[in-house]
């Protein structure tokens, strides 16, 4: 999407409007009766990522199963959620450029199919520190689940387990580690958000890891403020007032209830701007959880990940939260790739919205792919079921693309089948 369209939503519709009535007026499918037209003109494809606040579609989606792909949740999740929220999970920092780049830099990376290879049987498993899954797709940490559904991270949990999905839970989750693993019924992994205070991380760490948790996901970058200017903006549209759910304030620790029981009276900020390569030998101290980086982009610091003994990386920009760099996420992956030389795995999130995707993820180096917003719209739209469709659609595509491909299992997928140009 053009800077132009993202400022002028108008504009965009328009011409996505000009461009598609141009290629259905050449199509032999449909002549342009006034019933056809009408049709075509109801049918516009819509921005990725969309502009909000936006003019809702007159063709929402009423069950999860008349879903065609990932986005038709986020017009009914716009409907549904409070805008405050909507605009929290929205939102990215500054002018969005990177938001944007999550999404756009994933057509610098066209595919090279294989041909005359039996694709008649598609296996998508793959196997991460000993435990098999069924398919490379992730449900990544996500905080305050409940402002989209009740349920929250309880309801994400039971959709991963009925599809079969690894799910991480967020430390600002509004659900406990133990209530997770509960509705998951088996693993589920934990992502951390340190705080300031070194000691109120390892007490966080030791109760995840007493509640059976095999894998520890340290967040490293989100070291301070960040201009979220899609929330602040469709926050003033939300009629509600802040104090009446938020009585220590928005993203207050004592919210978060995987904190519960911690004092956290030295904590001066949520943050982690005190955080050094110094803190990841603390945690390696701490717990015997497989250690995982999240936030790795770049070479300097995925060899630093090898230096320090750290289990896994996770090349993420926060899905465009965090920094305005301008690079996609799936720009770096060739890079840390490059570093890491496949001595521990490598997880990637940021901008997946496609089976397509999840493949380029997945030949460009990284050994499972996470996937946040998308199910985010699933669970504001329709709850569990909402989410258990999403999952569905991104592994109806993968297959789909890896039969393409000529690719019969994960192993199958090669670098050289994206074209790097």
């Amino acid at each position: 999407m053009s800077a132009n369209s993202h400022t002028d939503p108008d504009a965009s519709k328009n011409d996505d409007r000009r461009h598609f009535i141009k290629w259905l007026s050449a199509s032999p499918l449909l002549s342009l009766t006034p019933a056809g037209y009408a049709n075509a003109q109801s049918f516009i494809k819509r921005a990725d990522p969309a502009v909000w606040p936006a003019e809702l579609p007159n063709d929402l989606i009423t069950n999860p199963k008349d879903a065609v792909n990932v986005f038709d949740f986020e017009p009914v999740a716009f409907k549904n959620v409070p805008h405050a929220h909507f605009g929290y999970m929205a939102s990215g920092v500054d002018d969005e450029v990177t938001l944007r780049a999550n999404r756009s830099s994933f057509q610098k990376f066209p595919l090279r199919p294989r041909r005359l290879r039996d694709v008649s049987n598609i296996d998508m498993s793959i196997n991460l520190f000993g435990t098999k899954w069924r398919t490379p797709i992730i449900l990544a940490p996500t905080g305050g689940n409940k402002a989209y559904d009740p349920e929250g991270e309880v309801a994400v949990a039971r959709a991963a387990k009925v599809r079969g999905h690894l799910n991480i839970l967020s430390a600002a989750g509004a659900s406990t580690i133990e209530d997770v693993i509960a509705a998951r019924g088996g693993e589920a992994w934990f992502q951390l958000y340190a705080t300031s205070s070194l000691d109120v991380a390892k007490q966080v760490v030791r109760r995840v890891e007493r509640a059976g948790c095999p894998v520890l996901e340290v967040t490293i970058d989100r070291n301070g403020g960040r201009n979220q200017e899609t929330f602040q903006r469709l926050k003033r549209m939300d009629p509600r007032v802040c104090s009446s759910c938020h009585i220590d304030g928005p993203g207050s620790l004592k919210e978060r209830p995987n904190y519960d029981g911690i004092d956290l009276s030295g904590v001066k900020s949520s943050q982690s701007a005190n955080m050094t390569w110094e803190f990841v030998k603390h945690m390696r101290d701490t717990t015997k959880m497989k250690i995982i980086l999240k936030g790795v982009l770049t070479e300097e610091d995925a060899l630093l990940c090898i230096k320090y003994g750290v289990d896994g990386v996770h090349v993420s920009n926060h899905g465009g939260r965090s920094e305005d760099t301008g690079r996609g996420a799936i720009e770096c992956l060739p890079e840390v790739t490059k570093a890491i030389k496949k001595r521990i795995p490598i997880l990637f999130d940021s901008g997946v919205r496609r089976g397509s995707d999840i493949f380029k993820a997945l030949a460009l180096g990284a050994n499972a792919v996470c996937v946040g917003r998308p199910y985010l719209w699933g669970l504001g739209a329709f709850g569990q079921p909402g989410v258990e469709r999403v999952l569905a659609l991104l592994e109806e595509e993968l297959s789909g693309t890896m039969k393409q491909m000529g690719t019969a299992s994960i192993a199958d997928i090669r670098p050289e089948m994206v074209f790097k140009g």
